[in-house]
């Protein structure tokens, strides 16, 4: 993780309120901040509005039905009160965001150098060279291969994890201030979900990208983040550094959660004396 985290930079601060017509509200009262080059776990159960909340920070809610309450600030913006447009000029560029499913988030039907192209355009206009370099260099970013052979695949071609890596590099083209992995890990196999949490760290450290990452599994996020915040059906009940969540919870909900956390049983200690009675038996 990188150093920079310790830093009292705030790269975000929210303090919002979600609901959709009379019902009760998705996020109540949710004051969450982000530093610069930290990487912030956001864990709860399903249901509980984590989703509603990266949504709501990318400006993603359908506005017609989503009523959102407070404010986001985010590199000198508010981002509750910018226009459609205004946003778009910050997403993929300042914010980006990996989902949980990369071979449902890919289009089947294109080449993989055609995505990253695309995604490269929809924020830049440089020339073909330049474009050409920030792809190489993203999918290098993600230990996959530039060559032409591994661009002219299409998703199903490729296993799980390179898709997501693929996913991953097409959200760091233009180095955004902030990556949002929302349930990033969880469709993964053990070994390639935690290839994809050393991914996020070494970006982290390389880069001083801010991390929001979200997840239900808090045993991945004990492992990559530098402060855990526990969302529990709509509201945060407890926000501080990883070990102080991990060792010393203070929200009951939060202890629950330790304490349902699977134990790997140590081996048991056998002295000698019992080795040599047991091998006297024998």
């Amino acid at each position: 993780m990188n150093s920079s985290s310790q830093s009292s930079d705030v790269l975000l601060a929210a303090r919002i309120s979600v609901r959709y017509g009379d019902k009760p509200a998705v996020l109540r009262d949710v004051e969450l901040d982000l530093r610069t080059g930290e990487v912030l776990g956001l864990v709860g159960q399903s249901g509980s509005g984590k989703s509603t909340l990266a949504m709501t920070i990318l400006g993603l809610l359908d506005r017609k039905r989503a009523q959102v309450e407070g404010t986001i600030q985010f590199l000198g913006h508010n981002l509750v009160g910018l226009s459609e447009s205004e946003l778009r000029e910050l997403r993929g560029r300042k914010i980006a965001l990996v989902l949980q499913s990369p071979l449902s988030s890919l289009n089947p039907a294109l080449k993989i150098r055609t995505q990253l192209k695309e995604a490269w355009k929809a924020h830049a206009s440089g020339t073909a060279p330049e474009c050409d370099t920030a792809i190489e260099n993203a999918l290098k970013s993600v230990s996959l291969s530039a060559s032409d052979e591994f661009l002219r695949k299409y998703p199903s071609q490729m296993s799980v994890g390179q898709a997501q890596r693929v996913l991953i590099a097409m959200a760091i083209l233009h180095r955004p201030a902030l990556l949002i992995a929302d349930e990033a890990t969880s469709a993964l196999d053990v070994i390639t979900q935690s290839e994809i949490l050393a991914l996020f760290r070494e970006l982290n450290r390389t880069t001083s990208m801010a991390i929001l990452y979200i997840s239900h599994d808090l045993a991945s996020v004990a492992g990559i983040c530098d402060r855990i915040a526990i969302l529990h059906e709509g509201q945060i009940l407890e926000l501080a550094a990883a070990q102080q969540v991990l060792t010393n919870p203070q929200h009951e909900y939060t202890q629950r959660l330790m304490a349902a956390l699977p134990r790997v049983p140590q081996p048991q200690t056998v002295s000698p004396q019992s080795s040599a009675a047991a091998a006297g038996r024998k």
